[in-house]
C-alpha cells in the first residue's frame, strides 16, 4: 500500500490510476497533518510525499512519518533542485527524490527500486548464476594453470557472496555442490604441481609465501612513500571482501592480488616464510635460535621481526621499519592511541591475530558456535567485529596521515565437515588438517603425502619423517575416542592443509583516498 500526501493531489489522478493499474494501492492525502494522521493508523509500504506543502513541509511531514515508522522508505518530490534542500532530505533518510513534473514510469520505477530491489536482485542473481554454473563446471574440465584457479576461486566467491543475498538454500545447495568439486580438483592441481614449484621444474610458479616480500613490497618501496603492512591472521579472500566496502571509505583500492599460501597452510610454516622471505627447513638450517618444530615446546612465532629484519639485510634493503603484533583489545586500543610513534618510518607492520582467534573461539566456544554457524555467518562476524574494532580506527588514523596500505594474510581457513582417520605415535602433531611424523596410517585418497620433507622444504624432524595434507573439506582423526572427536570438531573451521580457501590469499595494495 502506497500514501502519496501532496497539496495538488486531485491533479495527480492518472497517476494513481496508471499505479491502480499496474496492482498497487494508493491511499492520499491533501496536507503533511492529513498523512501523519493516517501513518498513524495504518502501515503503508511506501510514502511519497510533496516537498511543498501548505502547512506542515515535506520535511517536517517526513520527520514526524519517520518517528512513527522509521523503517518505511520516504521519496521526496520536489520542484526545487536545491542542493540544501537535497542535503536535508537525505539526511533525513529518504530512499529517494524526485523532481517535479513526474510521469507515471518515474513513479513506477521509484516505486520497484525500493519496495522490489531485493526481489529482482534476487532473482537476477539466481539466473545469473544458473547461468554461470556451466561456465564454471566446463571450465573446472580443463587443465588449469595457478592463473585461471585465482580466477575461479574469485568467481566462485562473487557468486558466494550474492547467493547469501537471495536466502534460496536450494541454490546455495547447489553452490556448494560445485564448490566441494572446485576443491577437490584443486587439491589435484596442488599435488601435481606443488613440488615443481618450489623446486625448480616447473616454470614460472605463483607467487608464494616465501618470494611475496621480494616481489611485491620491496618494489613499492622505490617511491619512497611510507607504507603500513597489515598481515591479518587468517584472513579468507571472502573475509577480505565483505571489509573492502567498509575500508574502501578511507582507501582506495589500487590493485588486488590472490597469492598462494605455502604448506602447511598454518601460522608456524606460512607466516614465518612469509617474514623470512624463506621456506621453512630454509629458516631451520639458517636461524636455528628461530625455529620450532611442531614437537617442540614454546610459541612458534615469536621471532617473526628478528625474521624480517634479517630478510631487509639479505636483500639489501636497509629500511627504517615498526614491527606490532595486536593479539587482544587492549594491545589494539594501546596502538591507535600511539600510532603516531611509529609512523615516521618508511615500512612499518602490524599482525593482528582477531581473525584466528575467531576460528578458535568458534571451536571452543558454543556462544560463538552458534553466532558464526555457517560461512555467511563467519562473514558476518568478522564484518561486525571490524567496524568495532581497533583497527578500523587504526586505518582512518594512517589515511589522515596519507599513509598507503598493504592488507594480507598468511593463510586461509575452511570449514571442515567429515573426518578420515589417521594413526601415529604420540610424536605426530595436533594440527587437523596437517601431520607431521613417523609411521603414520591414513587413507591414501584423502590426503597429499609428502614423503621427503625435503621435496617441500620441510624440516625433517625424524629420519623417517613425513607430512600429509588433507583435502577438501576433511579433517584428521583418531581411532581414539572417535565419536566425540568427530561431533567437537565438525563444521569447526581450521587450517594446515589444502583448499582455496586456505591457500589462495588476498594481497591488498591501497592508497588513501
Amino acid at each position: 500500500m502506497i500514501l502519496w500526501a501532496d497539496d495538488e493531489i486531485e491533479l495527480l489522478k492518472p497517476h494513481i490510476l496508471f499505479l491502480e493499474e499496474k496492482g498497487y494501492g494508493v491511499s492520499t492525502a491533501n496536507s503533511g497533518d492529513v498523512a501523519i494522521e493516517m501513518a498513524k493508523s495504518e502501515k503503508f509500504d511506501i510514502v511519497f510525499l510533496d516537498e511543498n506543502m501548505p502547512g506542515l513541509s515535506g520535511l517536517e511531514t517526513l520527520t514526524k512519518i519517520k518517528a512513527i515508522h522509521p523503517v518505511t522508505p520516504v521519496i521526496m518530490i520536489t520542484k526545487s533542485e536545491e542542493e540544501h534542500l537535497m542535503d536535508d532530505a537525505i539526511g533525513s533518510k529518504i530512499a529517494d527524490y524526485l523532481i517535479k513534473p513526474v510521469n507515471p514510469n518515474q513513479i513506477l520505477l521509484a516505486l520497484k527500486k525500493n519496495l522490489e530491489n531485493k526481489r529482482l536482485v534476487n532473482q537476477k542473481n539466481t539466473i545469473g548464476y544458473q547461468q554461470e554454473f556451466r561456465s564454471i563446471g566446463l571450465s573446472l574440465t580443463e587443465n588449469l594453470k595457478q592463473a585461471e584457479w585465482i580466477e575461479i576461486y574469485k568467481k566462485l566467491v562473487s557468486w558466494e557472496l550474492k547467493l547469501d543475498e537471495t536466502n534460496d538454500p536450494g541454490m546455495m545447495d547447489i553452490f556448494k555442490m560445485q564448490k566441494t568439486e572446485a576443491n577437490l580438483l584443486f587439491g589435484k592441481f596442488i599435488e601435481a604441481n606443488y613440488i615443481g614449484w618450489l623446486n625448480g621444474k616447473i616454470q614460472e610458479p605463483p607467487l608464494l609465501s616465501n618470494t611475496l616480500f621480494k616481489k611485491r613490497i620491496y618494489p613499492l618501496l622505490e617511491s619512497g612513500d611510507k607504507y603500513m603492512v597489515i598481515v591479518v591472521d587468517n584472513l579468507r579472500f571472502d573475509q577480505w571482501k565483505v571489509l573492502e566496502p567498509l575500508i574502501s571509505e578511507t582507501y582506495r583500492v589500487v590493485q588486488e592480488e590472490v597469492y598462494f599460501s605455502i604448506l602447511p597452510s598454518a601460522t608456524q610454516y606460512a607466516r614465518n616464510a612469509l617474514f623470512a622471505g624463506l621456506m621453512p627447513s630454509q629458516i631451520e638450517k639458517q636461524y636455528p635460535q628461530w625455529w620450532l618444530n611442531d614437537e617442540d615446546d614454546g610459541g612458534k612465532n615469536r621471532f617473526e621481526e628478528e625474521l624480517l629484519d634479517a630478510q631487509l639485510k639479505r636483500w639489501n634493503k636497509p629500511v627504517k621499519f615498526s614491527f606490532n603484533k595486536v593479539t587482544n583489545l587492549g594491545a589494539g586500543k594501546k596502538l591507535s592511541e600511539n600510532l603516531s610513534n611509529i609512523t615516521n618510518n618508511q615500512l612499518n607492520f602490524l599482525v593482528y591475530n582477531f581473525v584466528d582467534m575467531l576460528s578458535h573461539a568458534r571451536t571452543e566456544m558454543e556462544i560463538i558456535r552458534e553466532l558464526a554457524d555457517d560461512e555467511s555467518a563467519y562473514r558476518s562476524i568478522t564484518k561486525s567485529w571490524f567496524l568495532h574494532s581497533p583497527l578500523q580506527d587504526i586505518i582512518k588514523q594512517l589515511a589522515s596521515k596519507k599513509i598507503k596500505l598493504i592488507i594480507t594474510t598468511d593463510h586461509g581457513t575452511i570449514k571442515v565437515t567429515e573426518p578420515t582417520k589417521v594413526v601415529g605415535d604420540k610424536n605426530v602433531n595436533t594440527n587437523l588438517r596437517y601431520k607431521n611424523g613417523k609411521s603414520m596410517d591414513f587413507n591414501k585418497k584423502d590426503v597429499f603425502l609428502v614423503k621427503n620433507p625435503e621435496d617441500a622444504f620441510l624440516p625433517r624432524q625424524h629420519l623417517s619423517s613425513s607430512y600429509l595434507f588433507a583435502k577438501n573439506d576433511l579433517f584428521f582423526a583418531y581411532p581414539n575416542n572417535y565419536n566425540h572427536y568427530v561431533s567437537y570438531y565438525r563444521n569447526t573451521f581450521q587450517h594446515g592443509g589444502i583448499s582455496m580457501e586456505e591457500l589462495l590469499i588476498p594481497f591488498i595494495t591501497l592508497e588513501p583516498r
